[in-house]
């Protein structure tokens, strides 16, 4: 184990005592309570356990130096989800230079931000003991990714990847942020649970392809948002037609209009589209229009 990953784990701010019994303890009340009231009426009994269950939760506290923040998810992996967030952060910094844009990578066991935003290197420690992110097309970046080596695996079980993500979330000197946009990791589990409990979330993108399996995962992505709190600001289809180069000939490889059918189905919006082609280090613009945020608007963003 490395230095960094010993820093991350054990270093800085100490792990909170008893915080992986947090939960179950909650649980278990629940369940007791559960049984002392089964006699009751079926909404003082919701009522009640809703009460219970509200104590065992984590209270949520702003990153410091962050205004706003966004999430974006997918419930499955591969879909482009790490694309749409880092062409998210970087379509926010174009469309206002004013705007200080921070981009956090939480997918601890696959980090893609780093070789998206082609960064290099270890974050330098602040004074507080705080990891300073590192930065590139004026975008303040933070990624598990930067902690170990490129070919090395984490290998950790569920309490070391919420102790890392404690970590990320906590122990990184932003500074001043009006946007903090966060890769989260394909999936409804631990993680997303956490960070959705823990921090303050102006709005969650979910990243979809086309076909029938990706858009099944894509709606329970939203759904946990929901049941969480978050508000699901709308879904983004990706690899959505390939042009071929030659004849401009338009192909639905993966089918069509598969996002729209789902954001009606949910009551949101699709907040746009991309095309099928090889975005990444060609220094291509990827022809996605956002409208997500009140007064921010914007198109083609690249990377």
């Amino acid at each position: 184990m490395g230095i960094w990953q010993r820093l991350l784990i054990f270093g800085g701010v100490s792990l909170r005592a008893g915080g992986g019994a947090t939960a179950p303890l909650g649980g278990s009340r629940a369940m007791v309570c559960g049984r002392q009231l089964s006699g009751a009426g079926s909404e003082t009994l919701k009522q009640r356990r809703t009460q219970i269950m509200s104590r065992g939760l984590p209270k949520q506290k702003p990153i410091e130096g962050v205004k706003q923040v966004i999430v974006v998810a997918s419930g499955k992996g591969g879909v482009g989800k790490s694309t749409t967030a880092v062409n998210l952060a970087l379509a926010l910094a174009a469309n206002d230079s004013t705007k200080a844009i921070g981009l956090l990578d939480v997918d601890v066991y696959g980090p893609s931000v780093p070789k998206m935003m082609n960064l290099k290197g270890n974050p330098e420690l602040s004074q507080s003991n705080l990891m300073r992110p590192l930065l590139n097309y004026g975008i303040a970046c933070m990624s598990m990714g930067f902690l170990v080596e490129e070919s090395e695996p984490v290998v950790w079980r569920g309490l070391m990847v919420m102790s890392a993500i404690e970590k990320l979330l906590r122990q990184v000197d932003w500074g001043q942020l009006d946007y903090l946009v966060v890769d989260m990791p394909p999936g409804t589990g631990d993680v997303q649970l956490s960070v959705s409990q823990n921090i303050p979330i102006t709005g969650a993108v979910i990243v979809s392809t086309p076909q029938d399996i990706a858009l099944m995962d894509a709606h329970k992505g939203a759904e946990m948002f929901r049941r969480v709190h978050v508000p699901v600001l709308g879904l983004v289809q990706n690899m959505s037609v390939f042009q071929c180069p030659k004849c401009k000939h338009k192909t639905h490889i993966f089918g069509a209009d598969g996002a729209r059918k789902l954001a009606q189905t949910l009551g949101l919006e699709v907040l746009g589209q991309s095309l099928l082609e090889d975005c990444c280090g060609s220094g291509k613009k990827i022809a996605i229009t956002f409208r997500m945020i009140p007064q921010v608007s914007w198109k083609f963003a690249w990377y």
